[in-house]
């Protein structure tokens, strides 16, 4: 022991109380840093009584056997969706068009469209009420308690085939926000949402472009592409891809991101583009944006 002492005192340069207090607290050390891991394995080596938990649970198991299954029964009915169920839109409430899948802002909606003074008199009204999924129109077709279309005197009705067969399929690049609205499921927004990608896009070149608007449908999409046509010589208003600057490129929907400055830095690097082909030298650019973005670049002067 003292020559422990000697070496401590020899080697930290301590006094006499310093090297006592110093041997000391060692073993106190020692013995509160093994103290955790020694309680570990003496709480794990202790042998458990699970009885009172075994009773517990063996009194759950007989609870759960009378009164489980309803209860289950109970949570999945809750869990469901409402069945359909025919209806007719005129009259019923909005906690029944939320049954019948409508979100709670259309249910709303329709409801504050006719205390308004506004009517269902055909199916296809529905669709005229902004928001109005096509998908789930389609599935509610044959509950609707509305006929297909109004039958109509001899007089009226031939006025009004007359008229159907007098609308001439529109021009898409000239159409206006109204002849969009008149197609139905397209309401206010989405007319003005369609002439605004069109006007940054300079023009649809291909129907499929349509499909390219946010908010259209499939179902809504293909009656557009019925209700109107593209001129076969319409020009779009073109890009000069080697004149605009990176910011100017940008705002064309596709040369957004990073092909913009993709085509800025090899113009630097290589000089101006002579045609659509220099760009598959940009690997930044995929094939389908190089085929979509081909008909509006411009590389004349």
């Amino acid at each position: 022991m003292l020559r422990v002492h000697r070496w401590v005192r020899n080697f930290f340069g301590f006094s006499r109380s310093q090297t006592n207090a110093f041997v000391l607290l060692l073993p106190l050390l020692a013995l509160i840093m093994l103290s955790a891991p020694a309680y570990r394995w003496w709480v794990s080596h202790r042998p458990r009584d699970f009885s009172k938990d075994k009773q517990t649970l063996d009194s759950l198991i007989a609870h759960w056997d009378t009164k489980s299954a309803d209860t289950t029964i109970i949570l999945q009915a809750d869990a469901l969706p409402s069945s359909f169920f025919t209806f007719d839109p005129n009259t019923i409430s909005e906690a029944d068009f939320q049954r019948l899948g409508f979100s709670k802002k259309l249910s709303t909606r329709i409801a504050h469209y006719r205390q308004k003074g506004g009517k269902f008199r055909v199916k296809a009204d529905l669709l005229k009420i902004y928001g109005m999924d096509s998908a789930l129109y389609a599935q509610l077709v044959p509950f609707i308690r509305l006929p297909e279309k109004l039958d109509m005197p001899g007089e009226v009705r031939t006025r009004a085939t007359v008229h159907k067969a007098e609308r001439k399929p529109f021009d898409l690049n000239l159409a206006d926000t109204a002849q969009f609205k008149a197609i139905y499921g397209i309401g206010e927004k989405l007319s003005l949402r369609i002439v605004k990608y069109r006007d940054v896009l300079g023009g649809f070149v291909s129907m499929e472009q349509l499909t390219e608007v946010y908010g259209l449908d499939s179902m809504v999409v293909n009656k557009l592409m019925n209700a109107s046509f593209i001129e076969k010589d319409f020009r779009p208003r073109r890009v000069y891809i080697n004149k605009l600057t990176e910011k100017d490129l940008a705002v064309h929907p596709y040369l957004k991101g990073t092909a913009a400055r993709a085509i800025v830095a090899y113009r630097f690097q290589h000089g101006d583009f002579r045609s659509v082909d220099d760009l598959q030298n940009i690997q930044s650019i995929d094939a389908e944006t190089i085929r979509k973005i081909a008909p509006y670049l411009e590389f004349g002067n």
